[in-house]
């Protein structure tokens, strides 16, 4: 019996979802209804059928058999239980599912979406998989993100399309379409589907392909991303950090020069700079606007020199960041990498940053790491790589330290977008309210 009522109770707070605050539903339910009402009234006077004489007139001959007391009463009770009537039955039509799961999603979406555009505005500066890794999770903070994404690439499938059709290496701009995906339907799960095989097809995914075509239709990679964030519905928007055709090139410690961003790693030496080519690029107006309108700013992870700095060469992107008002956060690699980072302690990367932007007014804090379990550790010394120390002395920015890994079935090290975000977003709160009551 008591799980009969459960039941009934539970279906019936389903039925009332719509009533839930912040929907922005009730109140154009309630505006048809005031309009329907005003309908009728004008029609009867058009018909002259004088509506108030005639209901008063009724009222008034009730009003002589039945006390006027309890008269108000039934009318009220009456009137309220037709318009929830009404009202239930609109919630059930417009909700007509075979699945009653199906229900109950939507009516989460829209509460969700209706919450999260009222998030903070946030730009998340970066490339490579650290960026869309983080916007996985920063979308269920907010849907006001804005990623502006590094175009340095020149490997694998990207860097053949810039060669062969002379675009912009779509393949960063693709993952980060798909990480801000409102679902992993079949539609992204076909966006990020790579051809193992076919001549001219292999290695290629069908997203950086689909970006191609549409760049070659509209006439650029703006509007294609557009098109394509369109085809996904996802939250935000993805913008290349500039449309000009920037390529980048190291100057090592030696003395030696190398170009393009795919060979930078090998050379395994220590990077002294980077720069680009051509050395002046020029940064999208959208980006400029965006990191005006930030609330907060987020670098990285990813690639120090291939993912992050590339962004902040672009002089017009670090000059708006270092002027921003904004919360600004670098969240660190837990790992070094391979002809990047060796042997790189937290503040290396910082000042790598610094460096690269001009200025150490970059950012405001650093998220790190602070759990790494040893086998794992030494898993990865194995093969060169090491944990980033955290060197708090020679760090001079608010340090956040949290456990930010998540363990793959491979054995391998990576951010949990969900952590990630959440320290993110901690953070941005809890300093925000310092600034407000100071």
């Amino acid at each position: 019996m008591n799980n009969n009522f459960k039941d009934t109770f539970k279906d019936k707070m389903k039925e009332a979802g719509w009533l839930l605050p912040g929907l922005e539903v009730k109140r154009w339910f309630a505006l048809i209804f005031l309009g329907s009402l005003l309908i009728t009234i004008g029609l009867m006077i058009f018909f002259n059928l004088r509506p108030v004489y005639f209901i008063m007139e009724f009222i008034r001959k009730i009003a002589l058999v039945v006390p006027t007391d309890i008269l108000a009463v039934v009318i009220t009770i009456g009137g309220a239980l037709l318009f929830f009537k009404g009202w239930q039955k609109t919630n059930i039509s417009m909700l007509d599912t075979h699945n009653g799961r199906e229900k109950e999603t939507l009516l989460e979406n829209l509460y969700r979406r209706r919450k999260l555009n009222r998030g903070p505005k946030i730009v998340a500066i970066g490339g490579g998989t650290g960026l869309s890794m983080l916007l996985k999770g920063i979308k269920r903070i907010t849907n006001n993100i804005t990623a502006v994404v590094t175009v340095g690439d020149d490997g694998g499938s990207s860097g053949r399309l810039r060669e062969e059709m002379g675009v912009l290496p779509p393949g960063d701009i693709r993952n980060c379409i798909a990480a801000l995906a409102d679902n992993e339907d079949l539609i992204t799960k076909l966006f990020q589907y790579r051809f193992n095989t076919g001549e001219g097809l292999k290695g290629h995914s069908f997203g950086n392909l689909f970006l191609t075509a549409l760049c070659s239709i509209t006439g650029d990679m703006v509007r294609a991303v557009k098109e394509s964030s369109n085809v996904l519905s996802i939250r935000g928007r993805v913008l290349p950090s500039t449309l000009d055709n920037m390529k980048l090139a190291a100057e090592y410690e030696d003395g030696t020069i190398v170009h393009g961003e795919s060979a930078i790693p090998e050379e395994h030496k220590k990077i002294k700079r980077l720069f680009t080519e051509p050395e002046h690029c020029k940064a999208l107006e959208d980006v400029i606007e965006a990191i005006k309108d930030a609330d907060l700013i987020i670098l990285g992870p990813g690639s120090l020199y291939t993912s992050v700095i590339p962004n902040l060469l672009i002089k017009e992107i670090s000059e708006e960041v270092i002027k921003s008002n904004a919360k600004k956060i670098y969240v660190c690699n837990i790992m070094t990498q391979p002809g990047e980072t060796d042997n790189y302690a937290v503040s290396d990367h910082i000042n790598a940053l610094y460096k690269h932007a001009g200025s150490n007014k970059l950012i405001d804090a650093v998220l790190v790491n602070n759990v790494l379990p040893k086998n794992m550790a030494d898993k990865y010394e194995k093969c060169g790589q090491m944990p980033v120390v955290l060197d708090r002395y020679n760090v001079h920015v608010d340090i956040v330290e949290k456990k930010l890994i998540e363990e793959s079935k491979e054995g391998l090290v990576r951010h949990s977008s969900n952590r990630v975000a959440r320290a993110i977003y901690y953070w941005f709160r809890k300093s925000s309210k310092k600034n407000n009551n100071k």
